[in-house]
């Protein structure tokens, strides 16, 4: 069952959403679609509503998390090749060899301090990162035109690029 998430949920297509708004339509759509409800209707009937209460579940779930929303936004747009196939720009990348080998020398001795300043220096980059997207994802909701999705898209591979270096720092405060 191939449906729009935001269609689903009579929002418009957004990066920022009315969060209880969606938790408002959830609700309701989990109570109209329960399938205790329709125990005693045809086994047909009954995969429908199955499905759309398989449906509302995973809409609200993509919904409700900004990181997948925008992935799922983006994705409705045409933005976002197939894995493997959106590249992260090269400038990005150069700057993240700094952070990788202050990563690297953690990884041979670690040090507080350092790891700190990693920690700043990531918060950093992430805040300039979404001073740099925050007026396109805004503009996103008045008019698509007026907004950079390339720069979204760009913002979205960075951030989950961070994250994953942040999952590694992580490894060194539970060690």
């Amino acid at each position: 069952m191939s449906k729009n998430y935001f269609d689903f949920f009579e929002m418009k297509s957004s990066f920022f959403i009315d969060e209880a708004q969606l938790k408002k339509q959830f609700y309701q759509n989990s109570k109209r679609f329960h399938p205790d409800f329709y125990a005693m209707e045809s086994e047909e009937k009954q995969e429908e509503v199955l499905g759309l209460s398989t449906l509302n579940n995973k809409a609200y779930e993509v919904l409700n998390n900004f990181d997948l929303r925008m992935r799922y936004v983006l994705e409705l747009e045409g933005v976002i090749k197939e894995e493997g196939q959106n590249a992260l720009p090269q400038m990005f990348l150069m700057e993240m060899m700094d952070v990788n080998e202050a990563l690297m020398d953690l990884q041979m001795d670690f040090v507080e301090e350092d790891y700190k300043k990693i920690i700043l220096d990531i918060k950093e980059i992430e805040r300039r990162l979404w001073s740099g997207v925050e007026p396109d994802l805004l503009a996103f909701a008045e008019s698509k035109s007026d907004c950079d999705l390339e720069n979204i898209k760009d913002y979205y591979f960075k951030k989950k690029y961070l994250l994953r270096i942040k999952e590694n720092l992580d490894k060194f405060a539970s060690a």
